[in-house]
């Protein structure tokens, strides 16, 4: 009897499960080859230059790290790098979510390896605020994507603050430069202040939008659509074909309606649809002539320089932050002042006054 059960026990077990074909071959080779071996900074700073994407993948990982070992290679790994850098256009990508960016970026990064260009492909996907955990799915969006040798795509957590995840990421593009990619583009997290973040790093800056869904009203609004080079209606197909070309036409004319752009660049609305893979090659060509306007005039030069002095300051911001809460009379004393919160017996401004003229 007991053989019996055991012929038809469900319980087995299997020699293994094969790996999903969304994998970038090449990069997993590399992985296996380097994954047991602890490399230096030189060896680090060598296979960036030689474009191997796993020890890039490693390299990143390093400056994202916020343990203190890792500080001062990643300074050494940047440092290295940086002479090889800034020889790429870099891209924002922004929109609400839904609005397709995911599957945008495949169809716009697999027309750019198309014609011979090297695509890296950075997103930030939000985290929990209660778990802190981040499912880090554009690679499995990407599928397509990620299997070409051409391609580099680096989800990273959002984390708890957007300025850090801001900064590590302008650190990203700086390894990626120097690993020969040709063409960046950022993936904003759609909501909140990401596009600004994104907007401070990146040469052009593309707002995808959907018609028929309410977003027109919302995309006339001053600020998101004052930082756009251009905007995308994706989603133009199908039934949705005839509202996106009346969405296009109000898009254009609230552009009408706000101050020419210091680049001399006049911003353009194109449709398209990323899952038809029509109106891909149009945008590639808008923005062509955009970096052919902006470095004939010579904002393309200026606006990089602008942003550096930005990064300065916001640098120097994080510094002073991260080193006040750092400072052991200032926990002991903040912990103090919350206290005095709770029990009302001092205000926010009074207890944020206290702190600041705090001395070392």
């Amino acid at each position: 009897m007991a053989e019996k059960v055991k012929k038809i026990s469900a319980l087995k077990e299997k020699e293994g499960i094969s790996q999903p074909e969304t994998l970038n071959r090449e990069v997993v080779k590399q992985l296996q080859s380097s994954k047991k071996k602890e490399l230096s900074i030189d060896e680090l700073v060598s296979g960036i230059l030689d474009q191997n994407q796993a020890t890039l993948s490693r390299a990143i990982t390093i400056i994202e790290s916020t343990a203190q070992k890792h500080q001062q290679q990643a300074k050494s790994i940047i440092d290295n790098c940086l002479p090889h850098a800034n020889r790429s256009i870099r891209i924002g990508i922004t929109g609400v979510p839904g609005v397709g960016k995911s599957t945008f970026i495949e169809s716009f990064g697999k027309l750019l390896i198309s014609e011979g260009k090297k695509v890296a492909v950075l997103t930030v996907d939000p985290s929990s605020s209660i778990s802190k955990g981040s499912i880090l799915g554009d690679k499995t969006r990407m599928e397509k994507l990620v299997k070409e040798k051409n391609a580099f795509i680096r989800p990273s957590a959002s984390g708890d603050t957007l300025g850090g995840v801001a900064r590590k990421t302008r650190e990203t593009i700086i390894l990626c430069e120097a690993a020969g990619f040709d063409v960046i583009l950022i993936e904003t997290v759609g909501v909140g202040q990401s596009e600004t973040a994104v907007h401070s790093m990146t040469d052009f800056f593309l707002l995808l939008k959907l018609a028929g869904a309410g977003d027109e009203l919302q995309g006339i609004k001053r600020g998101i659509m004052e930082m756009a080079d251009s905007i995308v209606i994706n989603k133009a197909d199908g039934e949705n074909l005839k509202a996106a070309k009346i969405a296009k036409n109000e898009f254009n004319r609230a552009l009408h309606l706000y101050p020419a752009k210091e680049s001399g660049w006049a911003p353009k609305t194109i449709l398209c649809s990323a899952l038809k893979n029509e109106g891909i090659a149009e945008i590639w060509e808008v923005v062509s002539d955009y970096f052919e306007t902006v470095k004939s005039n010579g904002y393309f030069q200026h606006k990089r320089k602008e942003q550096n002095k930005f990064w300065l300051m916001q640098t120097i911001e994080s510094r002073l932050k991260s080193e006040f809460y750092a400072n052991p009379l200032v926990k002991v004393e903040l912990e103090k002042q919350l206290l005095a919160l709770d029990k009302n017996k001092t205000t926010p401004f009074e207890a944020a006054e206290k702190l600041l003229s705090m001395k070392n």
